[in-house]
């Protein structure tokens, strides 16, 4: 039988309970790591409280894991917390239906906020011969002491995801900034050409791309291209894709051999995993001709004397197939002033509250009624149009802009 303690004894535990909270408070006011805190906790227990064992279960993010154990072999692996713990919500005594706990373990104390279960503590081998023993008058103090180290523990995974969080802000800061960088700095805009773009990512980066580029005096290229899937892993591959492209554009003959090269680049970049789809032109200003090829991409809008087509003609996608065994090239003259609009599935296929999507037929006769408009005119009538279009729906992809008029 314990002895009675008297007033002496008293007052030694109950400087022994403030040491500990002030010891455990100024440990995390200075930030000691997870390891430092439950070790302190642990000698606060084990060494001034003389618990002999016990065993300290933590609902995280991935589940409810043991965080803290002292005392006992592998029988605390046998504990289902959501089976055998969870119904309980006062401190007492706890009965398992396995024998083997039940010699391990005394008494559960839960730890709760509000209504929401944040830890359960286990101990056994209550030393009743000592003074300072764990009777029931001291297990408050143990379940509040439980209380603040899950919580700090848990305000430091807060804190650190929180500074994760903030680096990741910031790379996604500097990769959109770096994407941007893939774009033309400047667009033609005189009395020849007439061209404006507009880039709509659905997260901070993407994996949509467009580019206007010189090859000699009276000789430019453009594009339009679209990454399966979003994101980081999309706008990785999207800027291989024009470091490539700008590359070999000087080193090809024609069109039909760029893709072909496009397509091996691709292949060693995603591993088959993604492709590109890709509208790929030349325009020579002395001849007037067009040259085009369109790899599985939305199919341009050339708008000329009231009429609109769609640029259809070329292969497949880039990345899909090892090798694309038949490309066909596009040929047009444009004699008379003609628009084109390049764009991206995130356009045509947004959805409004009915689940109809925006489509192709509507924007040919956006174009068709308003071809009075510049480029940059046009790109903002058309995405004025989409907003209103989908109502309440979200943007569920990038949607990438390039138009171009040839006087």
């Amino acid at each position: 039988m314990a002895p009675k303690p008297n007033k002496n004894s008293s007052k030694l535990i109950k400087d022994i309970k403030l040491n500990s909270l002030l010891g455990i408070t100024k440990a995390i006011n200075n930030n000691y790591s997870t390891s430092q805190l439950l070790e302190i906790f642990k000698e606060v227990l084990e060494t001034k409280l003389k618990i002999g064992k016990l065993v300290l279960f933590s609902n995280s993010e991935g589940g409810w894991q043991c965080i803290l154990k002292y005392g006992v072999a592998d029988e605390y692996n046998d504990i289902d917390v959501v089976r055998d713990l969870l119904p309980i919500t006062e401190i007492g005594t706890i009965n398992f239906s396995n024998k083997t706990l039940n010699k391990s373990f005394e008494i559960l104390i839960p730890v709760f906020h509000k209504s929401q279960p944040l830890a359960y503590v286990l101990i056994g081998d209550l030393d009743d011969k000592v003074e300072l023993s764990p009777a029931i008058k001291h297990l408050n103090f143990v379940q509040t002491l439980t209380s603040i180290i899950v919580v700090a523990i848990e305000n430091k995974k807060l804190a650190k995801e929180s500074i994760r969080q903030a680096a990741l802000k910031k790379e996604l800061e500097l990769a959109s900034e770096m994407q941007a960088m893939l774009f033309p700095s400047s667009l033609p805009n005189n009395a020849q050409l007439d061209a404006a773009a507009f880039y709509l990512p659905h997260q901070q980066v993407g994996g949509d791309y467009y580019d206007f580029i010189w090859l000699h005096e009276s000789e430019f290229a453009f594009c339009v291209a679209d990454v399966s899937g979003k994101g980081v892993a999309a706008a990785l591959l999207m800027s291989n894709f024009q470091a490539n492209l700008r590359v070999l554009l000087n080193h090809t003959a024609s069109l039909t051999e760029l893709v072909q090269e496009l397509n091996t680049k691709v292949m060693a970049s995603a591993k088959g995993e993604k492709f590109i789809t890709l509208f790929i032109a030349k325009y020579n200003l002395i001849t007037h001709t067009l040259t085009y090829i369109n790899a599985a991409h939305n199919p341009p809008l050339l708008a000329s004397k009231n009429s609109v087509s769609a640029l259809k003609i070329g292969c497949t996608g880039l990345g899909m197939f090892d090798e694309i065994d038949r490309i066909k090239e596009g040929v047009l003259t444009i004699s008379d002033a003609a628009s084109i609009i390049c764009y991206t599935d995130g356009l045509v296929e947004l959805e409004n509250d009915l689940e109809e999507d925006y489509g192709i037929h509507s924007l040919k006769e956006l174009i068709k009624n308003n071809s009075h408009l510049d480029m940059k005119g046009m790109n903002e009538l058309i995405m004025e149009t989409i907003v209103t279009y989908k109502q309440s729906q979200p943007y569920f992809d990038d949607i990438a802009l390039f138009s171009l008029r040839i006087h």
